[in-house]
């Protein structure tokens, strides 16, 4: 039998395996590290690795060995020591690694539990001699200060290697999260992983928000609803189409229809808005908004066709971008050739401000040269955003003067790298007096036309207000017109005027005319009284004209037509129970609504039928506000999402949006307007800006510029890792 022993008797004794030296060694195993040894002091012959050498020694059970019988207690408490000092040689000679870096106020103590492992960081300063040793102070005791720096690390590591937008840390479902998992002990909880959080907690909380939307659409009975649709192509060319319902509650994002595959004419969009309409309950839909083409009109009749009482109403947002379209770009056509006579030299003015504004974008020291002299970001407005002309001037009126700084400083002569021929022309328009006078002319007469659509892109109740709005613009655009370069009797004045007329009466449909009619503060002496030309509805031919054809699809039934058109007759002419003191005096003081609820009941169809047509909106914007969530969540870096699941997602990050901003929380505090980005504020006036938009405002404006949201750390202008 050969030996594996050395000179010393013993073979490949290491410092951390002492017990070998009280076994001999007799015959190495074929594999592994099993080998046949002898026992010095029982003489037992066995077979194992050094575990099994130390379970005989020490009489250790569960080894899959019998115990030494030989051995006494006190050459085991030797050979255990020996043990004991083995291991604690071995752990001391280990690399120690040190962790990362906590945002403890101590910068130099390493956290109590290392980030990677168990090793202390080494510090030379005596003073943090006690720390090092994981003694601590009676105040970090009390508010355990280490835990709480460590957990401060890990979240933050969340934010900076997900590239998450430090805009999160507002959001109030991200606070209570933390607060929930620190107020309950769940022994062994670990957050929800991939699948369960895209699969079963998606279900269960999209089942959890039409709990809690149940109220508002019980609510539909008697306000009313409007059924918004909008159609946008995903970032894989897939043509959806957007249904939203909104009421005087706001908008509730109902579905996203995958169109793919299909062809969109009239019948297809009829059907899929028939379909929601009888979801939804056509007795509670009050009208059908979408955008002005041709093919959504076409449907909108095919809905009316079916449902009499049911209006297909064009947006009115839609329906102004496309006036100022015609009037700042006018198209030059046999047609056309008239308005493009006289409205061809705003869109020279356009196309100068939009020549200085490449210029400045596209050459890196024209632009280090602009950014040291404005604050204010250089707008780049896609041709799709409304007003996007508007927009761009308004800005430039704004930063007039940094341009002019930027021209006149030596810096700008002196760079020659560029096109110098185009940098003269640039600085020669920036200088020029007329270009500028020119703009201030352009914003003066199309100010009102802005105002208003800034008015009706919102998610606010406007239908009885819409009639009134573009009569105001029109007059106030005459009036801005005539104090410029331009009198009332001009041809142009006459070509802006028949470009604002044609559109309204394109847009215009009897339910304005009934919700116009219905307003109660229309009748009031104090509005009657603010302008000389003014009647109150029942006396407008218009109006009246239009309120019929109403009524006649809403009552088909002779008496019942009898029946409203006295009630009618009582609500307009104060008669009866509206004229009372009290009613007179609140018509032109409270809120249309509430007017109906308090005085209306003499007039129960008519005060059923204000209260549904007072609360719904005129525009679609809520559709185009929601395709900047839907390509937020299914985005170029997010393209494998199935439509259904995206579609999950948009109802309920939307929907839940939507109930937030319901809670008195939304508007105080650190998490008030949670949903409104605010890494970088300026961007929000940049193309493609402001991911989540603001509920009520589609719009990019400089205003918003001033809404700052700070933190413990100030504000951070890094908008990168926005995404």
């Amino acid at each position: 039998m050969e030996s594996f022993q050395n000179e010393s008797g013993q073979e490949d004794i290491d410092d951390y395996s002492p017990l070998w030296k009280f076994v001999t060694k007799v015959e190495k195993g074929v594999g592994g590290g099993n080998v046949t040894w002898s026992c010095n002091i029982c003489t037992k012959v066995c077979k194992g690795s050094y575990s099994r050498v130390k379970a005989h020694l020490l009489k250790q059970k569960g080894a899959g060995i019998a115990g030494c019988t030989a051995v006494t207690m006190d050459q085991m408490k030797r050979m255990q020591q020996l043990v004991d000092d083995a291991e604690l040689r071995k752990k001391n000679s280990k690399p120690k690694e040190v962790s990362l870096p906590s945002s403890s106020v101590s910068s130099n103590m390493a956290s109590k539990s290392s980030f990677s492992g168990p090793g202390p960081l080494q510090n030379d300063d005596p003073t943090l001699t006690k720390k090092r040793k994981g003694q601590l102070g009676p105040l970090e005791k009390a508010f355990n200060l280490n835990a709480r720096d460590e957990l401060h690390s890990e979240i933050a590591r969340l934010f900076y290697t997900g590239g998450l937008s430090f805009n999160i840390a507002r959001n109030p479902h991200y606070v209570r999260a933390f607060s929930l998992a620190t107020q309950r002990t769940i022994p062994g909880y670990l957050p929800p992983g991939y699948n369960l959080l895209r699969t079963s907690l998606l279900q269960k909380e999209k089942a959890h928000i039409e709990k809690l939307l149940e109220p508002t659409k019980t609510a539909w009975k008697q306000k009313g609803v409007s059924i918004c649709s909008d159609g946008w192509s995903d970032v894989q060319r897939r043509p959806l189409i957007n249904i939203i319902a909104v009421c005087e509650s706001g908008p509730m994002f109902l579905k996203a229809i995958n169109c793919e595959g299909q062809y969109k004419d009239k019948i297809f969009i009829s059907k899929l808005l028939i379909n929601v309409i009888n979801e939804v309950g056509h007795q509670n839909v009050v009208q059908v908004v979408t955008d002005n083409a041709p093919v959504c009109k076409a449907a909108g009749l095919l809905v009316e066709a079916k449902y009499p009482h049911i209006f297909w109403t064009p947006c009115v947002v839609h329906t102004l971008n496309l006036a100022l379209k015609n009037i700042c770009a006018p198209t030059d056509s046999l047609q056309n050739k008239e308005a493009f006579d006289e409205c061809k030299w705003i869109a020279e003015v356009a196309n100068d401000a939009s020549l200085i504004k490449n210029f400045i974008l596209n050459h890196n020291m024209r632009l280090s040269m602009f950014n040291d002299n404005s604050n204010l970001k250089m707008l780049s407005l896609a041709d799709i955003r409304f007003a996007s002309t508007i927009i761009m001037l308004k800005r430039f009126r704004q930063i007039k003067k940094c341009l002019e700084n930027m021209v006149i400083s030596e810096r700008w002569d002196v760079y020659k790298e560029d096109d110098v021929v185009k940098a003269r022309v640039v600085k020669y328009k920036i200088l020029d007096d007329q270009f500028w006078e020119k703009i201030d002319y352009i914003l003066a007469f199309t100010s009102p036309i802005y105002e208003m659509l800034r008015k009706v892109d919102t998610d606010q109740p406007c239908l009885h207000l819409v009639y009134e709005w573009w009569n105001e613009m029109i007059e106030k655009m005459r009036v801005a017109i005539s104090k410029g370069a331009h009198s009332e009797d001009s041809k142009f004045y006459e070509v802006v005027h028949n470009i604002l007329v044609e559109r309204w009466n394109k847009s215009n449909t009897p339910l304005h005319c009934l919700a116009h009619y219905l307003n109660p503060r229309y009748y009031s002496h104090e509005w009657l009284q603010e302008s000389p030309n003014r009647l109150p509805p029942h006396r407008d031919i218009e109006v009246s004209r239009e309120r019929k054809k109403c009524i006649e699809r809403y009552y088909s039934n002779s008496s019942e037509r009898r029946s409203v058109n006295e009630e009618f007759a009582s609500f307009s002419a104060a008669i009866d129970d509206f004229s009372d003191n009290d009613a007179m005096r609140d018509r032109g003081l409270m809120s249309p609504t509430k007017w109906w609820v308090i005085h209306g009941a003499s007039a129960p169809t008519l005060q059923s039928l204000a209260l549904k047509l007072l609360g719904q909106p005129s525009s679609s914007s809520c559709c185009e506000r929601n395709w900047s969530t839907y390509s937020f969540i299914y985005s170029l870096k997010r393209n494998k999402i199935t439509p259904q699941r995206a579609e999950d997602l948009v109802y309920v990050h939307y929907n839940l949006r939507l109930l937030s901003r319901r809670s008195p929380h939304y508007s105080e505090g650190e998490s008030k307007m949670w949903d409104v980005r605010a890494d970088g504020f300026d961007s929000m006036d940049m193309e493609g800006a402001s991911i989540l938009e603001i509920a009520n405002l589609s719009l990019d404006e400089p205003e918003l510029e001033s809404v700052l949201f700070t933190d413990e750390g100030g504000v951070d202008d890094d908008t990168n890792m926005d995404v």
